[in-house]
C-alpha cells in the first residue's frame, strides 16, 4: 500500500467510529442541561419543580460526605470512576471492526472476518475429507480458531491441518500476522474408549 489515500481508505473500513458513543454522550449532556435549566426557571417563577428544587439538589450533594456511610460514598465513587474510565477507553481506543486488511500489491482490498473463516473451514474441509460441518473456524483480530470435529474412528492429523491453515492464511496474504491454533475434538465414543 503505497498512498496515504489507500491507508485512509483500509482504516476506515477496518475500524468503526466512534460518532455512536460521541452523539449518545453529548445528547446526554445536553438533556441533563436541558433539565437544570428547565428546574432553574421553574424555580424563578415560583412553580412546583419536576423533580427537586436546585437549591435542595445542591444542598444534598453538599451534605453527602455527612449524611452517606464511608461505604457507599466509596462505592458511589467507584461506579462514578468506573463509568469514567470507561468513557475515556471508549473514545481514545479505536473500534475494531470485523475485517482484515489484505496486501493486493498497491490496491485496497479488505476482508471480512466471517468470509475469511468460511474459506478456511472449507479449504480445511476439502483436504481432510471431512463435511464441511465437522469444521469451525474462529476468527479474530489477531488469531484464527480451527476446530475439527471428526466422526468416530476417523483419524484426523492434526498436523496436516495446522499446514493446511497456515498454508491458506499464507495464500490470503494478511498484512498483519495472526496466530492460527488447531484443536481436533474428540468424539464422545473415543473418550469412552480411551
Amino acid at each position: 500500500m503505497t498512498t496515504p489515500v489507500l491507508r485512509r481508505v483500509v482504516r476506515r473500513e477496518t475500524h468503526s467510529p466512534r460518532s455512536v458513543a460521541f452523539a449518545l454522550v453529548v445528547l446526554l449532556a445536553v438533556l441533563a442541561c436541558l433539565y437544570v435549566a428547565v428546574e432553574l426557571i421553574l424555580a424563578l417563577a415560583a412553580l412546583p419543580p419536576l423533580l427537586v428544587r436546585p437549591m435542595a439538589a445542591l444542598a444534598w450533594v453538599a451534605a453527602l460526605p455527612t449524611d452517606v456511610p464511608v461505604a457507599a460514598a466509596v462505592a458511589g465513587g467507584l461506579v462514578v470512576a468506573a463509568l469514567g474510565v470507561w468513557l475515556l477507553v471508549l473514545a481514545l481506543a479505536p473500534g475494531r471492526l470485523s475485517k482484515h486488511e489484505v496486501d493486493a500489491g498497491g490496491r485496497a482490498a479488505v476482508i471480512d472476518n466471517g468470509v475469511l473463516a468460511s474459506s478456511l473451514a472449507q479449504r480445511v474441509s476439502d483436504e481432510t475429507g471431512l463435511a464441511r460441518d465437522r469444521v469451525t473456524v474462529g476468527v479474530a483480530h489477531r488469531s484464527i480458531d480451527v476446530t475439527v470435529r471428526p466422526g468416530a474412528g476417523i483419524p484426523i492429523d492434526k498436523g496436516q491441518v495446522e499446514t493446511v491453515t497456515a498454508a491458506e492464511v499464507a495464500a490470503l496474504k494478511l498484512a498483519r500476522p495472526v496466530r492460527t491454533r488447531v484443536r481436533i475434538e474428540r468424539t464422545d465414543e473415543e473418550e469412552k474408549s480411551a
